[in-house]
């Protein structure tokens, strides 16, 4: 442990030594050659065995690689824009969501405390990502990853989907991983609404602040709304769809154009000549594209609790399907 801390080759915590016999375990048969991109920002080459060696000291099981492997194809999409993801100074981290069967058959956890701690196929899968992004990508806390503080999503980030909670069905009903650049969760506490529109109106008000990223650059900016069951249901009571949800946040989250003139990121905004040009300072402004860039699932157990995760704005989700890593 002490070799591979002093090689910066762990995230502070203890490892499992990656033995020749558990990364061909973690393998499985894949050739270890393989390479699936250059990962940023030092633009190394991601192996399935580089993969595999983080994956084995991260404490992953076998069955959870190809989660992985699917997850750091997605991040190497351009639309991920991964060295943005890698190198701001923003606490961003990337957000692993696991659809479909494979999740409960692996132990991804989607119900109670879903964020984290307790749930070694979340805390694992997460870990390992981080451990290719420092060990492969090369971005190291004040050495090309330049976040001002960091984050603890940075340690683990990765979450299922509720499926048996959502009155609307999956997000995505095949084995997949959604990878999504963003902030640790917002929490959005509403004890006392009764309606759909109460619980919504809570929600687009965590969405939004001056010290968002979202909003800024408006083309990019997305938000992802994990609802806890409660609320969901409450939603769901009211005759809203999850298109309703979407069109609703999108119509609502917004702040006023005086309010965003007082910091934040005024003068370095990224707008449209369309929102360029209001001048009204009481006009409320979209703070992301269209509704199809509000993004929702349900997640979490009881309680009258849900989360609005931002993104960072210069990285957009992609989901990708499981195939065998080979």
């Amino acid at each position: 442990m002490a070799e591979f801390v002093a090689r910066q080759w762990c995230d502070g915590l203890p490892i499992i030594p990656p033995t020749a016999a558990r990364v061909g375990a973690m393998l499985g048969g894949a050739p270890p050659d393989r390479a699936l991109g250059a990962l940023p920002p030092l633009w190394r080459p991601a192996t399935l065995e580089k993969l595999a060696v983080n994956a084995v000291m991260a404490g992953c099981e076998p069955a959870a690689f190809p989660v992985l492997v699917a997850a750091v194809q997605a991040m190497l999409d351009p639309a991920f824009n991964l060295y943005g993801v890698q190198a701001t100074t923003h606490p961003v981290a990337p957000l692993v969501i696991v659809h479909g069967p494979v999740a409960a058959r692996i132990g991804v956890h989607a119900g109670s405390g879903c964020f984290g701690p307790g749930f070694r196929a979340n805390a694992t899968i997460g870990r390992a990502l981080r451990l290719i992004l420092m060990n492969v990508g090369g971005a190291w806390p004040g050495r090309h990853d330049m976040a001002t503080q960091g984050s603890p999503a940075k340690f683990a980030y990765c979450i299922a989907e509720r499926v048996d909670a959502s009155p609307w069905g999956p997000w995505r009903a095949e084995d997949a991983v959604t990878v999504f650049g963003g902030e640790p969760p917002h929490n959005v506490n509403d004890h006392v609404s009764t309606t759909a529109a109460g619980i919504l109106a809570t929600v687009a008000d965590t969405a939004v602040s001056l010290g968002s990223n979202v909003g800024w650059f408006l083309a990019q900016s997305q938000l992802l709304l994990v609802l806890g069951p409660e609320h969901a249901a409450t939603i769901a009571a009211d005759g809203f769809t999850r298109a309703d949800v979407q069109r609703h946040v999108f119509e609502h989250a917004r702040l006023p154009l005086r309010t965003l003139k007082l910091g934040g990121m005024w003068g370095m905004q990224d707008w449209p000549a369309w929102l360029s040009a209001v001048r009204d300072d009481d006009a409320l402004l979209p703070q992301v594209p269209s509704p199809d860039d509000v993004f929702v699932l349900v997640a979490g157990g009881p309680g009258k609790h849900s989360a609005v995760v931002p993104n960072c704005t210069f990285s957009r989700a992609v989901s990708r399907p499981l195939a065998p890593p080979g």
